[in-house]
Formats: C-alpha cells, structure tokens, sequence
C-alpha cells in the first residue's frame, strides 16, 4: 500500500530526539509502547511553569492561583481527550501503576471474602499486580485466559463471570502483542452480572480515539507519557465512583473527587506538560477536538502497521507473535526470531540506529502465557506519530540482514 503524504510528517520537526544520528545517519525511534518521544511544545511547557509559576496550590498570591488553574486546565483537556464528563473526572498520579494501587487499596476496604475480581492473562502487571494482593484479604481472583494468538478467550471470559463478580480489571490493548480487546462486548457481559469495569487504556490511548462515556466504564487509566507527554498517570472516575471508595488519604487531603486519590504533592509542571501534549496531537493533526485528531493519527498508523506487518511476515526467521492484521491491534509487532534471542535482535538493531525494546515489557503474564518467557520474550517494534515509510522500510531491510 502507498502511503499518502500525511499531516503528520510534519510532526518531525518538532522533537528534537529525532535529531540524533548514528554514524551519520538519523536514529530510527520504535520503543515508542515504552514511552514516545517528547515534542518541543511540551519540553517549553514544562520549562515555562519552572520559570514563571512554580509554587504550590490553594494560596492567595500569583505563582499559587496559576499553579491552580494550570492543574485545572489540564483536567479540563484530559477530559476531552477521553472524552469525559467534565474536569471533576480526572485524577492525576506519578504514573498508572500507583493510581492502580491506590485503586486496589479502596476495593480492598469494601469487598468481602468470597468477592471475586476477574483479571486476564494478557494484561500487563501493572492491571495485574495491585489486584493479586487483595487476595490476602480473602477476595478471589480469577484469570481469563489468552488462545495461542494472543486474543482474550471470551468464552472463558463469559464462564467465569459470576454473581460473585464485583470488579472487571481489563486492558484496552495489550502492549506485549498489539491485541486490541472487545471492550464493547466485556462491558456488555460485565454489566449483566452487576461488575463494576477498569480498564487499562495505557497502551490503547497513544493510538486510538477514547470516549469513556460511550465505554461506560467505571475507571480508565492512562499515562501521559505514551502519548508525547510527560511522566504522569491520569486516572478518570465515573461520576459518584470515587465517592464512595475508600481510599488511602491523609485527613489534610481534599475529601471530594478528583482530588481525593491525589496523595501529596502533586507533579505541576509535568501537570502543565499534559495540555501540551494534547493540544500538540490537535495542532498536528489540523483537528479541533482530540477525538477527531486520534482517528486521523490512527489511520496514518494503520497504513505504516500494514507496511511494517507485511515486511516482517516475509522475513524468513521471524515468526509475529499476536494477532494478524484481520483482528484489531494497535501499530505495534512483535516478533521471535528462529536464531537470534530477542535482546540480541535489539543489539543488533542498535547497533544499525534503530531502537527497539526486548522481553516482556512488564506485561510477563501473555509472554508466559505463550511460552515464551525462557526464550527472553519478543522483539517489539512500535509504530509512532513521528515515524516514516523510509523508516519502516529501513528496518525491514535491517531485519532481512540478520536473516
């Protein structure tokens, strides 16, 4: 497939990483799932705060009333990109996995023993680990399992639903394999047993438009950082969710959503660094809203995913791990290679200027799951904004020398 000149390409020039070479020749960035790179609009962003309003909140003076509407503008944009109720919705943390916990810790206080929490085997630990502990407080956990393609087994799925079933904590994409989950159909099945659904948006938000209310979803975590921001986890609550879990607070602690799940002092320029970030995916994209924006960057991925797909699927040693292009998946492939270990695909690739992640990308369960775990996991390769047809291209050829 031909790929058309996109808006995009004109995303480049404004990261500066995408400046530096090797051995003269430009570095190519696919460990973009492990966090994209950062545009110049949010570095300036972050940097302006530390110039000119760094203070802390709720005071009677300048510095203090900007900090606080900076932190509210960003609510306000967070909860446009997910297409939230309003600002009241979003909570910020130091990133998904300590929002998780958080979260855990809440649950923890009104479920009682014999409740049941469905977990999957495709889901990174981070939507695994901060619900395996509640079972020291007698809550039972039960894992769906993944086929041999990487997808959710929904039959198990629906086997294991129950009365019992008090919270589904799923994935919206699995950042191990590119899967892309049936959330429409899980919160479908979830809602006929009265179980409340959190979803883990953290690899799907980088690539695709979300609206959680059409999702109704209770909780969906995200983290800024995938999608050209900064180190930050965001957290959206449906309306009333958070009043009524009990979370670890300090008494000085506002005790109304959003900010009641944000302990301490929070992050503020990196808070400032998530408007920007938004409102960059806007700019490039010529679009006003960043619904209509993430549909636009999601088909210029696409059509590179397809080229990518297409190169490696003819790359005699290499064998894609996860689902095929007929099934939806988000523009990240990962592969084994029949002789070379994957942390030894990715020397290699280094060593040609092109950065891609080996093992399991903290999302062990799958890559166990499938077997893969003792072979050092996959090479994963990640499809961002700012990459190329030459680039892609380039690592195809790449690939095709360590045949």
């Amino acid at each position: 497939m031909q790929i058309q000149k996109s808006t995009f390409l004109q995303a480049r020039q404004h990261f500066p990483a995408l400046a530096r070479n090797m051995k003269g020749n430009p570095v190519i960035f696919l460990d973009g799932p492990a966090g994209t790179q950062v545009p110049a609009q949010v570095i300036e962003a972050i940097s302006h705060y530390y110039k000119t309003s760094n203070s802390n909140t709720h005071g009677f003076f300048r510095n203090t009333r900007e900090t606080d509407q900076i932190i509210h503008e960003a609510r306000e944009w967070s909860a446009k990109f997910f297409g939230a109720e309003g600002p009241e919705t979003i909570s910020f943390g130091q990133n998904m996995t300590t929002l998780a916990y958080f979260l855990s810790a809440g649950f923890g206080r009104i479920l009682k023993p014999g409740d049941e929490i469905i977990i999957t085997q495709l889901d990174h630990e981070a939507n695994r680990g901060p619900w395996l502990v509640l079972k020291e407080s007698g809550i039972t956990i039960v894992e769906v399992n993944i086929t041999a393609q990487g997808i959710l087994d929904m039959d198990d799925f629906q086997k294991k639903l129950s009365e019992r079933t008090k919270l589904v904590a799923v994935g919206c994409a699995s950042n191990a394999l590119g899967t892309v989950n049936d959330v429409k159909t899980i919160r479908e099945m979830s809602k006929r047993v009265g179980a409340k659904l959190l979803l883990d948006a953290v690899h799907f938000a980088p690539h695709f438009p979300i609206n959680v209310m059409e999702l109704d979803c209770e909780f969906l975590l995200a983290s800024a950082y995938k999608f050209y921001g900064p180190h930050v986890g965001i957290l959206y609550s449906k309306p009333g969710e958070l009043d009524i879990l009990p979370v670890d607070s300090l008494r000085t602690q506002d005790q109304i959503p959003p900010c009641k799940i944000e302990t301490g002092t929070l992050n503020h320029a990196a808070i400032a660094g998530v408007t920007a970030c938004i409102k960059f995916i806007m700019e490039m994209a010529g679009e006003d809203t960043p619904q209509k924006a993430m549909k636009l960057l999601a088909v210029h991925e696409r059509i590179l995913l397809e080229k990518l797909f297409h190169g490696l699927s003819e790359v005699p040693s290499v064998k894609i791990q996860g689902p095929g292009l007929d099934y939806p998946r988000t523009p990240t492939v990962s592969f084994t290679h029949d002789k070379y270990r994957p942390e030894v695909v990715c020397e290699k690739l280094g060593e040609m200027g092109i950065f891609a992640w080996d093992g399991h990308f903290f999302a062990i369960r799958p890559i166990e799951a499938l077997g893969l775990l003792e072979r050092g996991g996959v090479t994963r390769l990640g499809i961002s904004m700012y990459t190329t047809e030459d680039e892609i291209e380039k690592t195809i050829q790449a690939m095709l020398q360590l045949h």
